[in-house]
């Protein structure tokens, strides 16, 4: 079975057709979706399962879950910091990024979070299906010289990678 990690901006809720269409066309192959507890991407992400009542779904969390809508499988990931800042979350991320054979990413071109996630699936050479929330349009990013075509500026060091 193929395991799909889906992650993106907290800020970002809002899921429009393109990316529902995206989310059917991974029901209809019968992926896993791993998928984190976060408010935002991930907590509209698992309403949108919920409501199609979609059960290949493992929802990651470090310590308690904030939110599992679906009352899915739970892998529970233990911190190993107190801090709850980028890097008490990227050890969940990284889980998810492992277990995946590609990610799904809904990107507003300013979490830092997000990015560090394309960065570690492009490191583990998988393919991303990524929706830009500025352009509004899905692109295919395969390699690290592809970000700095579609973003560019974007390409190098922008943000500090955690992970």
């Amino acid at each position: 079975m193929t395991n799909i990690f889906i992650c993106g901006s907290r800020k970002v809720s809002h899921l429009n057709k393109v990316v529902l269409d995206k989310l059917d066309e991974v029901m209809c192959n019968n992926e896993v979706v791993l998928i984190g507890d976060a408010n935002g991407i991930d907590k509209s992400i698992q309403k949108y399962l919920f409501s199609k009542t979609y059960p290949n779904v493992i929802v990651f969390c470090v310590d308690q879950c904030r939110n599992n809508i679906g009352e899915w499988e739970i892998n529970q990931i233990k911190s190993v910091k107190k801090r709850k800042d980028i890097n008490y979350y990227a050890r969940k991320d990284m889980a998810m990024i492992n277990l995946s054979n590609y990610g799904l990413i809904i990107w507003n071109e300013e979490s830092k979070g997000t990015y560090n996630n394309l960065l570690a699936l492009l490191r583990q050479d998988k393919k991303i299906f990524l929706y830009s929330t500025k352009k509004k349009e899905f692109l295919i990013i395969t390699n690290y010289s592809e970000i700095g075509r579609v973003f560019p500026g974007i390409g190098g060091p922008l943000f500090t990678h955690v992970m």
